[in-house]
């Protein structure tokens, strides 16, 4: 029987929400969490400018990306392909291994959660937290858990981060100065943190999500553009609490190890606002970030397989996407590099991937107007796309050899 218009309209909204949290679970994930504990506590209030550089990239970044996907009706890596033939199958190959480099780091970061938690081995708390994803996935309404496992543990981690924020006492005003006005530019760590909390699969994430709820074609272009915005906005908020949090902490004048072989400076920055309770509210918000953005790099990346086997039902997806997993897995416990620096080099790897995918798609909204079914798409979005394109390979290509040094240095 047909929903009826209530309905309809109330499994809408719902999807439009999932899109939002699955990508600002995805983007506020333990990479995101660890670089910015590492950048602040190396360059203090400068790097308020790196979260400022981040909100307005992912910004426009994700409205480009949201509209173009929605407006085609594929997925990322079949718009490409059709734009440009061949370049689909690069942009999926490159997403898929970043996925896999991301997730490493995501399995890793969860297990940071539970050794602050519980006092869990790091490598035991994210094989545990892999084996939970993996749970969710083999159940029979996974996309559903999914969805409501996103949201919930999404405001979780921005309830917990905003009593730390309170309890640090950063020095806002300097930091506000900063975000405008920074004393100086640190481009590996804005290439890092862009690409821990926008690059990769993360850029694809809430799009996909879209399709796979059917909200597609230009009758939804308006709420898509307004769920976009709105994701970023939710997202925009969580970084700079989390950044003003730690920010209290370093500017306090306590020094955070970063470079340690057992380093993780988030955690000690939690600790020293709050003590016991704020050493295991982090343990809560690193493993929500960590096993939400286990779900949401698996799910994403393996979308991009679709561009390979096409028909693809979505019970062999989900078992593809459970595959996904114990690799990561294997690859975290094989690597036995520390946690936190595979954090900060999977942020990095990922910022190089996202100049190419950004590039197809303005190519899409520049050229192949065939592709979205006659729309003219805005000029505004277009020139501020290009310019973000154009820093965004810049950026890139100035940090290729810090951000390798980042894991061999490790």
């Amino acid at each position: 029987m047909p929903s009826s218009p209530a309905t309809f309209a109330k499994e809408r909204r719902s999807s439009l929400v999932a899109a939002i949290f699955l990508m600002a679970t995805s983007a506020i994930g333990p990479g995101f969490i660890t670089q910015t504990a590492t950048f602040t506590a190396t360059l203090g209030a400068t790097f308020a400018f790196g979260i400022l550089a981040c909100i307005v990239i992912d910004f426009v970044v994700q409205l480009n990306v949201w509209r173009i996907v929605t407006l085609t009706g594929m997925r990322a890596s079949e718009v490409a392909n059709l734009a440009i033939p061949g370049s689909g199958y690069v942009l999926a190959l490159l997403v898929i291994f970043g996925g896999v480099v991301f997730n490493v780091g995501n399995i890793a970061g969860a297990g940071l959660g539970l050794n602050a938690l519980l006092g869990l081995p790091p490598l035991v708390g994210g094989a545990i937290s892999a084996l939970i994803a993996i749970g969710i996935f083999l159940s029979r309404r996974a996309g559903v858990a999914v969805d409501r496992i996103m949201i919930v543990l999404g405001t979780l981690m921005i309830a917990l981060t905003l009593i730390v924020a309170f309890a640090s006492h950063p020095p806002v005003g300097d930091a506000l100065r900063q975000t405008v006005l920074p004393d100086a530019l640190d481009f590996t760590s804005i290439t890092t943190i862009v690409g821990g909390s926008v690059g990769g699969y993360i850029t694809y994430a809430g799009a996909h999500r879209l399709l796979d709820h059917g909200t597609v074609g230009k009758a939804h272009i308006g709420e898509v553009s307004k769920a976009a915005f709105n994701g970023v906005l939710v997202t925009g908020i969580m970084r700079y609490i989390l950044f003003l949090a730690i920010l209290g902490v370093v500017a306090s004048g306590v020094t955070i190890d970063v470079s340690g072989q057992g380093a993780n400076p988030a955690a000690q920055a939690f600790q020293v606002a709050l003590g016991e309770f704020g050493l295991r509210g982090f343990g809560l918000i690193m493993w929500a970030a960590g096993i939400t953005s286990v779900m949401g790099a698996a799910y994403t990346s393996i979308s991009f397989v679709t561009v390979f086997a096409k028909g693809i039902t979505e019970r062999r997806r989900n078992m593809a996407t459970v595959g996904f997993i114990v690799i990561s897995l294997a690859v975290f416990l094989l690597l036995g590099k520390p946690p936190a620096a595979l954090l900060i080099f999977a942020g990095g790897f990922n910022g190089l991937i996202l100049p190419l995918g950004l590039t197809l798609f303005l190519y899409v909204g520049w050229r192949r107007a065939d592709l979205m079914h006659g729309y003219r798409y805005p000029q505004w979005l277009l020139i501020a796309g290009a310019l973000v394109c154009a820093l965004s390979w810049y950026m890139a290509i100035d940090s290729v050899g810090p951000i390798f040094a980042l894991l061999s240095n490790a």
